[in-house]
């Protein structure tokens, strides 16, 4: 299995402080900063667009740029987020009129693509576009909203995710995503996951009184982590 990574998503940040406070979680530990794209149409909630990542990148993030997209559709955008310095592009099947193309047009635009599963959306789409993917996201939340708790079925298909990630012999990233934090990260951990997505876990911690905040939860979490990988 891949290393581990943890992904902070600034859904949850201040954003009026968001490139100090997404270079304070990077340096305590952080790996990747993954950003929640929602368009109030696929659903109903509207957050950020690409001169966000553009402006993070600009502040001097140099981390790794996960983009989210719960957009509808998805075409028009994945150009832009890949012009403004994504490394990743995920979207939802379901947002795409054809997901072969979709995630062709991802690679073609320079970026690595992915796939992201609601909790009722079945993992069938993957057999036919495997050779594709270079990250699968399981949503462990229904999409909308930051601070919703973790739906434990989830971990039976983080199982089966792993299993035909790892039938495939590919390099693909599996990643979770939604009321991800210390008490159950190792859970999805043990259940194949290898990147994990917090958002309030993280940044709602950062913004208590504590200065070394990020450094005592992410570091919690790299010691489950740790934990995990040795049971």
């Amino acid at each position: 299995m891949a290393d581990f990574q943890i992904a902070p998503s600034i859904l949850s940040a201040d954003f009026a402080r968001l490139g100090e406070e997404v270079s304070q979680v990077l340096a305590s530990g952080a790996d990747i900063v993954h950003f929640d794209v929602m368009d109030n149409h696929y659903v109903p909630n509207l957050t950020i667009g690409p001169q966000v990542c553009e402006a993070l990148i600009n502040h001097g993030i140099t981390a790794p740029i996960d983009i989210h997209l719960m957009v509808k559709p998805v075409d028009r955008i994945i150009p832009d987020f890949a012009a403004a310095g994504a490394t990743y592009i995920t979207f939802h099947p379901e947002a795409s009129e054809q997901v072969d193309r979709s995630l062709q047009l991802i690679r073609d635009e320079g970026c690595k693509s992915g796939l992201v599963f609601n909790p009722a959306t079945s993992l069938d789409y993957l057999e036919w576009v495997i050779d594709k993917v270079d990250m699968v996201l399981l949503m462990s939340v229904n999409p909308g909203f930051a601070g919703q708790t973790f739906i434990p079925a989830t971990l039976e298909k983080l199982r089966q995710a792993r299993a035909i990630i790892d039938a495939s012999g590919r390099d693909i990233r599996l990643e979770v995503d939604g009321g991800v934090k210390v008490d159950n990260i190792g859970e999805t951990a043990k259940a194949g996951a290898d990147t994990f997505v917090a958002g309030s876990a993280i940044f709602g911690a950062g913004q208590s009184s504590d200065p070394n905040s990020y450094d005592t939860v992410i570091g919690a979490m790299r010691q489950e982590l740790s934990n995990a990988r040795n049971h």
